[in-house]
């Protein structure tokens, strides 16, 4: 990354987190050393660049343009930053997540097909002496599931689970998201979201086109109304388009890794959210 794209990053996570509405500061007692707009700004950049906080609190004096752009007036402690992101409120990065789609799809606009699926992202976090008794290291897992514009490939809505659950369950969720936002005339998803109700939520209350690939229990089809239409009428063309949820899955890991730092499951999830309104902001 050159560092004029540093500089526009930084500038364009200061509009987008001020377009938020997040407050100047957390309260009016306060210290004032920095703002919020600062130190959140900054997580993003520390996401951006890959580094842990105590790193990246290191490398910071050594970004002058940044500095100056941000105003300020002393380098934040590490713990600071960490600190700040715990104090962050988890709706703050939807309305953010809403304001950056706002900048790269116009209001009224509708989606031709929307493409949902879900991926992994771990946690390799445990003590050294813990790991080294065990002989091996230990991981927590953090299912994550996303809805995107197959045309775009802008991340329409997430939805996250501690634990491994079955992909149905996020799917309404998803729908709802992308629905608050923008229309979609066609939402697509492998066969492990197929279900019956999937499409009667999608075809009757959303009114758009599902397309679902059926499966099997135990040999057999269990048959309704649109699971169906599925067996006699699936639309190759349109299910392919679900790839590009895949691609995206792949972008972000390959830029910002599957590993996340933070021990906090909450801490955890932010960091996810950060990469996917990252990948979105760099489009």
């Amino acid at each position: 990354m050159s560092d004029n794209r540093y500089i526009n990053l930084v500038k364009t996570s200061l509009e987008v987190i001020k377009s938020s509405h997040v407050p100047l500061r957390s309260s009016k007692f306060s210290k004032k050393t920095y703002s919020q707009h600062q130190l959140f700004t900054l997580i993003i950049l520390k996401e951006e660049i890959r580094m842990d906080y105590r790193d990246f609190s290191e490398l910071l004096p050594n970004l002058i343009t940044i500095i100056d752009i941000l105003q300020l007036k002393q380098i934040p402690h590490f713990t600071t930053l960490q600190k700040f992101l715990s104090r962050i409120p988890a709706l703050t990065f939807r309305i953010i997540l809403k304001i950056v789609i706002r900048r790269l799809h116009q209001k009224g606009e509708k989606i031709k097909i929307t493409s949902i699926d879900s991926t992994g992202f771990t946690s390799s976090y445990a003590s050294h002496y813990y790991s080294k008794r065990i002989n091996k290291t230990r991981k927590s897992f953090i299912k994550a599931s996303i809805a995107v514009d197959s045309d775009n490939l802008i991340i329409l809505g997430w939805k996250f689970s501690k634990i491994p659950i079955h992909d149905s369950q996020h799917a309404k969720t998803l729908i709802n998201q992308v629905v608050r936002i923008t229309k979609s005339d066609c939402f697509t998803m492998d066969k492990g979201y197929d279900s019956e109700n999937i499409h009667k939520y999608i075809r009757e209350i959303i009114k758009a086109d599902s397309v679902i690939p059926f499966r099997k229990w135990n040999g057999n089809i269990y048959s309704g109304e649109y699971r169906m239409e599925m067996i006699e009428n699936f639309n190759q063309e349109i299910y392919g388009q679900r790839n590009m949820v895949e691609t995206v899955f792949s972008v972000i890991k390959r830029r910002y890794g599957e590993n996340v730092r933070s021990r906090k499951y909450f801490n955890q999830l932010k960091e996810i959210k950060i990469r996917m309104v990252l990948y979105n902001m760099t489009l």
